[in-house]
């Protein structure tokens, strides 16, 4: 267990070379002390994906304070908020679920459709995924 302001432990992680692009940072604090400062940092990061929780309104008002504290469009359009996949789960393990499964049909380049409602493989090639 870390027990650290998030931003913080982030930093360090970087600083000793812990991080990549398969990195994934999501925040879950709903607390804006806690959760712009992680963002801001790890928006300035190439990593694999960042995201927050939180409600469509929490997510406005995340954007209008990170711009406020200078994190470009270009950045902020790598947020992924709110976080997860709409699977129709309410339980936290539901949840839990969502994000990875988003998290994995990111890193592939796919949008997460059901596999029962598309033609052709199962398995796309590289060049048929999603940019």
């Amino acid at each position: 267990m870390v027990v650290r302001r998030p931003d913080r432990y982030l930093a360090e992680e970087a600083a000793a070379g812990r991080l990549d692009a398969r990195t994934v940072v999501v925040s879950l604090s709903h607390d804006p002390k806690f959760e712009v400062p992680l963002l801001e940092l790890a928006l300035s990061m190439e990593l694999a994906y960042v995201g927050a929780m939180g409600s469509r309104r929490s997510h406005l008002r995340r954007l209008d304070t990170l711009r406020e504290n200078g994190v470009s469009e270009g950045a902020l359009a790598r947020l992924s908020s709110p976080v997860g996949l709409d699977l129709g789960g309410r339980t936290p393990a539901e949840t839990a679920v969502s994000i990875a499964a988003e998290i994995v049909a990111v890193r592939h380049g796919v949008q997460g459709a059901r596999l029962s409602h598309r033609d052709g493989p199962v398995h796309l090639r590289q060049k048929e995924r999603v940019a």
